[in-house]
């Protein structure tokens, strides 16, 4: 499912218009971002997952094509755990 995909089933399952769901979604979708840009940013929805960033550490890493070796710098990477009813669901 892409995002228009998502803002139509939002608009339907919800009852609203294709631009309001639009606008829900946009929310969403920033407020996860600038939550999880703070420092020990979390975004916990309580039986649908956990958003968090998890921090990579520098490692050496190695070119397929020649062999090489390279250094990957740190970053942070973002991560979702799902919640228990959500793995019910899935798992029935």
């Amino acid at each position: 499912m892409n995002k228009s995909e998502m803002i139509d089933a939002i608009a339907e399952k919800a009852d609203i218009s294709k631009a309001h769901a639009a606008a829900a979604l946009n929310g969403f979708i920033e407020a996860v971002t600038d939550e999880l840009r703070k420092p020990d940013g979390e975004v916990v929805l309580v039986g649908f997952g956990t958003f968090r960033v998890a921090s990579r550490a520098a490692r050496v890493g190695r070119n397929p094509s020649t062999g090489k070796s390279i250094q990957i710098a740190a970053s942070n990477v973002p991560g979702f755990k799902a919640g228990a009813v959500l793995k019910r669901t899935l798992n029935p």
